[in-house]
């Protein structure tokens, strides 16, 4: 495991830009990983140097060439990040758009009169896309409810909702205000008992910094995510589409062929990025693993992040070493449980007579970055059935350390004086 292994974490934290200091603020924790993860050093290095080259990617001549395999490979790298064995990524503006643009194309080439069902849990970037595209075509929008306690859905919630004219689906892969992951293979079982051919999409934004992604598992027709989350950079999105969505017509050039969904000339330094983290994935499969597998070593450092951020959550809640944890404090309430399985390396709190806004102020002058959420249309879903204004998001990954957890202890601690 990797908390058994204090080298291996200086490793990790080594592979990472801005890990103990941010170059506006100067020196700080970083607990802010839910909206937006610390970024690889060899993503920077990759992406200064694509960002110079003049040459777009198909012409004949070396460096168009040489953009293609670029890109050719980073395809083939995600196809062994998300275990893909068919299908297509492509490119985007962000995950949002691409989750507006798959859930657009699955609305408009679905039976009038159909449903549409999606869940309350979801980010807005999937229930906005259903909703507008619902009404725009005249499809009914089927709400699942989710548990107020677990902060999840259910693939029993799910099935209450499911008819067999249910033609498009969307499932939210992780919660970034709970905190907690759903279980996609059980809610898409659930799905195709009753409507077999219906179009499913998974917004895995949240989800991928974990490393847990198994699509040929999952029986789904789109994953989108965004880079960033996942130790990349801002300015695009990746897409996974089934061969049956990447066929159905949609807005391209005309004459184009059928699967072409993306616009323009792509960076091809976005593609490249993306082959690190796959690469820093492998780099730490083999870390913690044996295996010579490209699969199995990213299998095995998905394994070993979820059980070593389970051991910082479990740290921040429960204590480590003579410091109280957020279950031991009168003035603190956890959202969605103490003890919670479906928990991905984040824990949402409210703290009493405090807006979360302040706490997060205070906490930032102490060189600890959290984020508050506000029950807004990002977040209202979740916090305002909780009678919550707001909350604070502390959100862990793999390169944060007990040493860190423990001064987010103390200085929460101190909140109560």
């Amino acid at each position: 495991m990797i908390q058994e292994k204090r080298e291996l974490i200086d490793a990790i934290r080594n592979r990472f830009a801005h890990v103990e200091s941010c170059p506006f603020q100067g020196p700080r924790i970083f607990f802010e990983n839910a909206g937006g993860a610390l970024t690889l050093k060899s993503v920077g290095e990759t992406s200064a140097h694509f960002a110079t080259i003049p040459d777009n990617q198909g012409r004949a001549n070396p460096a168009g060439q040489a953009l293609v395999d670029v890109i050719t490979k980073a395809k083939a790298d995600l196809a062994v990040f998300m275990n893909a064995s068919s299908g297509q990524f492509i490119v985007g503006e962000s995950g949002t758009e691409l989750l507006f643009r798959m859930i657009r194309t699955a609305c408009v080439n679905v039976a009038k009169g159909s449903k549409i069902i999606g869940s309350t849990i979801e980010h807005p970037a999937s229930r906005s896309a259903a909703n507008r595209w619902a009404e725009v075509m005249g499809l009914e929008y089927v709400s699942v409810p989710h548990d107020n306690e677990t902060g999840t859905v259910s693939a029993e919630a799910y099935a209450e909702k499911m008819t067999p004219d249910v033609s498009v689906a969307t499932i939210l892969h992780g919660s970034p205000v709970t905190g907690m992951g759903m279980d996609v293979a059980a809610i898409v079982k659930e799905i195709r008992k009753v409507s077999p051919d219906c179009f499913i999409i998974v917004d895995g934004i949240q989800h991928a910094a974990h490393g847990q992604i198994d699509l040929d598992a999952y029986d789904v027709d789109g994953y989108a995510i965004s880079p960033y989350k996942v130790f990349s950079r801002h300015g695009y999105g990746v897409a996974w589409l089934s061969d049956r969505l990447s066929v159905l017509p949609h807005e391209q050039l005309m004459g184009a062929p059928e699967k072409v969904w993306e616009f323009g000339t792509r960076d091809p330094g976005s593609y490249a990025t993306m082959s690190d983290v796959v690469s820093y994935f492998e780099w730490l499969g083999g870390q913690v693993s044996d295996t010579q597998d490209r699969r199995g070593k990213i299998e095995a450092a998905g394994r070993a992040i979820h059980e070593y951020e389970k051991h910082l959550t479990t740290s921040l809640i429960h204590g480590t070493g003579n410091l109280p944890g957020l279950s031991n404090m009168d003035h603190v309430e956890i959202i969605a449980g103490a003890d919670n399985p479906a928990r991905e390396g984040v824990v949402s709190i409210s703290v009493k007579g405090k807006s979360s806004v302040d706490v997060v102020e205070i906490l930032n002058a102490q060189g600890i970055r959290t984020h508050s959420r506000k029950a807004d249309h990002f977040s209202g879903n979740v916090l305002k059935p909780l009678g919550l204004d707001d909350c604070i998001r502390i959100s862990m990954c793999h390169y944060n350390t007990e040493h860190e957890i423990a001064q987010l202890l103390t200085a929460l601690n101190e909140l109560e004086r």
